[in-house]
């Protein structure tokens, strides 16, 4: 149940997670960070797995590069490590459910993957109905903050139709 405050106008309900940390009692590192636009990916392995990543980031060179944070804990780095592949899809507006859902912020009853439609490839499942994503080779992972650093070898790019990218801000979808 999320409470009510009385004093407010019409006795709205918070638009702020009542059990979030306040913010002066959470690391200025994350602070930091939270005050960075990051775009919305999805990244996907054979296997299949799956984990919504947004601290990530494209290199351009021969060949481009993609950096990411992922959790080492996580089922996408064990079966990444595991088969060396995996796609990177950037979501749109339309897609916080299924960010949400590869987050592990949403139920997923019958599997992450249950819901809608996917285009298989080598690197791993990617949503039918977005046409930008990159098939990526696996080429380093090392210990960075809290997460793991790692680095793909861009080995196929299909772009599609522009679309406005999903953005996250400040613990929000812009």
């Amino acid at each position: 149940m999320i409470p009510v405050t009385p004093d407010e106008p019409g006795g709205r309900i918070h638009s702020d997670d009542p059990f979030a940390t306040p913010d002066e009692q959470r690391s200025p590192v994350r602070r930091l960070r939270g005050r960075l636009a990051a775009p919305v990916t999805l990244w996907t392995t054979p296997g299949p797995r799956g984990l919504t990543v947004s601290s990530m980031l494209v290199a351009d060179g021969d060949p481009g590069r993609v950096l990411g944070l992922i959790d080492e804990e996580s089922e996408l780095w064990a079966t990444l490590e595991e088969t060396g592949r995996f796609a990177v899809t950037p979501l749109g507006p339309d897609d916080r459910q299924l960010a949400d859902r590869f987050a592990g912020l949403m139920p997923a009853p019958g599997g992450l993957f249950a819901t809608g439609e996917w285009s298989t490839t080598e690197h791993g499942p990617v949503p039918a109905h977005l046409g930008a994503w990159a098939g990526c080779r696996l080429a380093s992972a090392r210990e960075c903050g809290w997460a793991l650093l790692v680095e793909g070898v861009i080995e196929t790019v299909s772009l599609g139709a522009a679309t406005e990218p999903l953005i996250h801000y400040r613990g929000r979808y812009r």
